[in-house]
């Protein structure tokens, strides 16, 4: 009674009183979601230039593979480097509703770091400028339809299968690429993935955001939390990557 009471004297009825804590609770959940995400992209550029700047060395003939950029770029080692962050997308995704938050951070970071190393390798293939150039349209691009999936009153989760049916054949025509090595293949994949990448960019925020539940605990909200990062982090490096190999200045 004396919180109705209390809303009534502010102008507000507590059906209103409690959208406003609804708005304000979701807004504090979207914004920990992109944290997270801005985290794990802050740390994989790092881990990545940090693993470039150590695999190459300066010669008189130019830049040359260290030991460690052998170990790395050439050796068995490369497929572990590959596969791991793989690895830990199926580990979180299948544990993380058993993790306590601080653990599920950790994960995810770890993550992001093994991406990076995973990463290193564009620096060699493309240019500095170009890389910088292609984040930057990325991230205007994703924040634009991000905002978009958050802010539409359309329902576009009937998206998801749409998307999930493009993922699947990107990652089938990316593998065979890798034994037919047709360029005119590779051009069609990244248009086709930077479509799907950006659906899935406002799709996933849209279905994160419904994922919101003002009863959730810490825990239970700081595990959704850290898998709607994932989510929104993953579109991000893929529509980063296949606008790479569109634009992306060859060294």
């Amino acid at each position: 009674m004396a919180d109705y009471d209390s809303e009534v004297l502010r102008g507000r009825s507590p059906a209103q009183a409690r959208g406003a804590d609804i708005d304000a609770g979701l807004r504090s959940y979207m914004l920990g979601v992109y944290n997270y995400m801005a985290g794990g992209l802050a740390i994989t550029g790092v881990i990545a230039y940090l693993a470039y700047s150590m695999a190459v060395v300066q010669t008189p003939e130019g830049l040359m593979l260290s030991a460690f950029g052998n170990l790395l770029f050439n050796s068995p080692l490369k497929w572990v480097v590959m596969l791991a962050p793989l690895g830990m997308v199926f580990f979180l995704s299948f544990r993380v509703h058993k993790m306590s938050v601080g653990t599920a951070q950790f994960s995810f970071w770890t993550f992001a770091a093994l991406m990076g190393l995973s990463l290193s390798s564009i620096f060699l293939v493309y240019t500095g400028g170009s890389i910088f150039q292609v984040f930057l349209i990325t991230a205007a691009s994703f924040g634009a339809l991000s905002l978009w999936g958050y802010t539409t009153k359309k329902d576009i989760s009937g998206w998801g299968s749409f998307l999930f049916m493009g993922l699947i054949g990107i990652i089938i025509a990316s593998v065979v690429n890798i034994f037919v090595g047709s360029s005119a293949l590779q051009f069609a994949i990244s248009v086709i993935g930077v479509l799907v990448f950006a659906g899935l960019t406002a799709y996933d925020t849209q279905q994160i955001k419904e994922m919101y539940d003002v009863n959730d605990d810490g825990t239970v909200s700081g595990r959704k939390s850290i898998m709607g990062a994932l989510r929104l982090y993953l579109d991000f490096i893929n529509l980063f990557i296949m606008l790479l190999q569109l634009f992306g200045n060859r060294e």
